[in-house]
């Protein structure tokens, strides 16, 4: 015989909770019919984008039920709560070219799952290569307050600011100073934020951040669909900020031709009317 479970249920847009009887390996989805079924506030909508979900003190640790496990998986006790909510809420995703789309997403889908929603919806084919960053934040750097600038000895001991000294006392030759001063100026993705495509948004911490859809794996410029005024668009601007903030470093003469196209992007053919020396911004 099948143990029951009582479990307080909760109907978040109807402000109502009451108590009912489960089987312990009653699968979710069945779960949520019961729902449905015994509560009639419970009835509104598209049973499609509702589900159980199991509330925390900490709401980024609140958990959606799989609609096809059990409940006995959840290791659920008699008079737990559980609320039977909307699973479909709107997030904000900022573009490379800094406009905020709000496009509405399954909170239970992993990001995996939610980039694929997104993408369709802003144009994009070739979701593998695109991913989410929590915007203006980057993971610990784990280091000690170092602030990256370069010393140089004085005759009397002190730093004024050139030669580098080593952990093991000897000095650096100048090509490793020079490395050294590229590392410690050098950006890259790795500093990103990036989310974690296995989990969900909710899993990860971020409830009502804005996140930022990037191009994070360049995988062949064939998925690139030059027709493509969205997908082309993102490319150029994200192109054009690495290399102004020096995640992908070029040497002067590179960096003053991808000046000139950045130029005739933004201003078109030169017209010697109207483009007049020290009139463009630099």
């Amino acid at each position: 015989m099948t143990q029951l479970l009582s479990l307080k249920v909760v109907v978040e847009e109807a402000g109502l909770s009451k108590t009912l009887q489960f089987g312990r390996d009653t699968l979710v989805t069945e779960a949520c019919r019961i729902v449905r079924d015994k509560i009639e506030e419970a009835r509104e909508g598209n049973i499609q984008e509702y589900g159980l979900f199991l509330p925390d003190e900490d709401p980024s640790k609140g958990l959606w039920l799989e609609t096809g496990r059990d409940l006995e998986y959840y290791m659920l006790r008699n008079g737990e709560c559980l609320e039977y909510k909307k699973k479909i809420r709107p997030i904000k995703i900022r573009m490379m070219d800094e406009s905020v789309r709000t496009i509405p997403i399954d909170d239970s889908q992993t990001v995996e799952e939610i980039l694929i929603v997104i993408c369709n919806r802003v144009g994009i084919v070739n979701q593998d290569e695109y991913s989410l960053v929590v915007s203006n934040q980057t993971p610990p750097s784990g280091g000690g307050g170092d602030t990256g600038t370069i010393g140089r000895r004085s005759v009397t001991g002190g730093s004024t600011g050139g030669t580098i000294d080593r952990k093991d006392g000897k000095s650096l030759t100048r090509e490793e100073k020079r490395m050294d001063q590229l590392r410690k100026k050098l950006h890259t993705d790795d500093e990103l934020c990036w989310l974690d495509h296995t989990k969900t948004i909710r899993e990860q911490g971020y409830l009502n951040e804005t996140l930022t859809l990037r191009r994070k794996y360049f995988y062949s410029d064939q998925n690139i669909d030059s027709k493509d005024p969205v997908q082309l668009n993102l490319l150029y601007v994200q192109t054009k900020d690495a290399v102004i903030d020096g995640t992908h470093p070029v040497s002067l003469d590179d960096a003053c031709l991808l000046a000139s196209y950045q130029c005739q992007c933004q201003y078109g053919n030169y017209l010697a009317e109207k483009h007049q020396p020290a009139t463009q911004p630099v």
